[in-house]
């Protein structure tokens, strides 16, 4: 059975789990989509849009070009640097009225673009003034992106809005027509020619297989209309948030900010635990041991077989002192991770999880190092969630690569119900996936099986 998950890469589910398959089938409708299509909300609202757009995009364009032409002929003076500064801001704003027309009526949530970035005061504590404003809109490539949205939309409104209302208006008129045709004057005429007293004459559908016809042309028209809307409001789509939304680059930019928050954060918290594992464990054992020690070597002349027993306590105390030392070190980074790889250590994570684990790595070389720690971590991670919560019976453990990915999922058939809730151990794994183009995709219906699938850059 294909499985599909992240970026859509499929492998055959070899778990033996007998997976449900995800999301539930959405609701079916007694009429066909093409049928329900010239009623449904979508169909009215991208109407609506296609209306709107005609009457807003004149007002754009007019603002647009009266200012760009004014500010253009003013650059031989000093008026003109701030008149084109006042139709960049202007276009941003009717902007902004676009951007909230496409999530209202489009369903389209294009976020703002990036704000404007006023040069820094040359002096402390001077404050920014009116240059910097019209410096920073003259700056902004979103501010330009704003403006060859209200002069390149202006045409395709034009054209959208005449191809919408004509095919809506005659589908409807045409399917209608059998209500309606009797408001025609009834003059005599001969072969559907009528005759007007003025010596005029038209064409009057009057017997039943005319007005058929009309009808189901009318019909065909009408059920065709809303794939017309569609594909015309795909093109405001792609011009809404190609021209209004973030670029690219702010958007790159946010996302490696907040990456490098997360790897911070993230970063911060391992030398915390480490910080705190070292204080309440090893480093608690060894003050213990050099109590224990001292008092043994005051014993040792008076009382020789109880410094003896408080040598061998001792003793203990060193090797379980040394055993933590040891998990903490396999914790921070183990050593067969870096000799032999993946496969060795899943192998040895997998016979410390409390259920029997079966692994299976088919990988044809190894990827980067911090991709393979991240790999590493992330199925110790979920093989304790499994040991802790799950009252699984087995579990599996998968890694392979597709392409450039490296995806391990980890399967067990336990009572399910995990969920990537905001604070749980699983949203910050997602978080720590994330910051490195990562995802984290969690299949666990209550009463299980659980399937947890992560995706991870290859960069070897």
């Amino acid at each position: 059975m294909a499985t599909e998950y992240g970026q859509g890469y499929g492998r055959r589910d070899r778990t033996g789990f007998g997976w449900a398959g995800g999301e539930e089938p959405a609701r079916r409708h007694v009429l066909p989509a093409g049928l329900r299509a010239p009623f449904e909300g979508r169909t009215w609202r991208e109407f609506g849009y296609l209306m709107l757009s005609l009457p807003i995009s004149i007002v754009m364009f007019t603002f647009a070009v009266t200012m760009l032409s004014l500010g253009a002929g003013l650059l031989i003076t000093f008026l003109g640097i701030p008149v084109l500064a006042v139709a960049l801001a202007g276009c941003r704003g009717l902007g902004a009225l676009e951007r909230t027309r496409a999530r209202a009526l489009l369903r389209l949530d294009v976020a703002d673009p990036e704000p404007l970035r006023r040069p820094e005061p040359l002096r402390p504590h001077e404050r920014s003034g009116a240059l910097s404003w019209v410096t920073a809109l003259l700056r902004s490539g979103a501010s330009w992106r704003h403006l060859v949205y209200a002069i390149v939309h202006f045409p395709w409104a034009v054209f959208a809005f005449s191809v919408a209302l004509s095919f809506w208006t005659y589908g409807w008129a045409m399917l209608t027509y059998p209500l309606w045709q009797w408001v025609f004057p009834m003059y005599v005429g001969v072969g559907g020619i009528q005759l007007y007293g003025d010596g005029t004459h038209s064409v009057y559908l009057d017997n039943p297989f005319e007005i058929t016809v009309t009808a189901l042309v009318g019909l065909l028209i009408t059920l065709a209309t809303p794939w017309i809307l569609r594909a015309l409001t795909t093109v405001d789509r792609l011009l809404v948030s190609g021209l209004l939304g973030p670029s690219r680059l702010a958007t790159r930019v946010v996302e490696l900010e907040s990456d490098r928050g997360v790897v911070v954060d993230t970063a911060a918290a391992d030398l915390r635990r480490i910080e705190r594992d070292l204080h309440d464990g090893a480093q608690a054992r060894l003050v213990n041991l050099a109590m224990d020690l001292g008092l043994a070597k005051e014993k040792l002349a008076q009382d020789p077989e109880a410094a003896a027993r408080m040598v061998d306590e001792a003793h203990g105390e060193v090797k379980t002192a040394l055993q933590e030392l040891r998990d903490l070190a396999r914790g921070i980074h183990p050593a067969v991770l870096t000799d032999r790889g993946l496969d060795a250590a899943l192998s040895a994570v997998a016979s410390r999880c409390t259920v029997p684990v079966r692994v299976e790595v088919d990988l044809p070389s190894r990827p980067a190092p911090a991709i393979e720690g991240i790999a590493y971590f992330t199925v110790s991670e979920l093989l304790q969630n499994i040991s802790k919560h799950a009252r699984a019976t087995r579990a599996v453990v998968d890694v392979w690569r597709v392409d450039d990915r490296l995806l391990l999922q980890v399967a067990d058939d336990g009572v399910g119900g995990a969920a990537v809730a905001k604070g749980s151990g699983l949203a910050g794994l997602a978080e720590r996936l994330d910051a490195v183009d990562g995802i984290l995709v969690v299949d666990s219906p209550p009463g299980g099986p659980t399937r947890v699938t992560a995706e991870l850059p290859w960069r070897g």
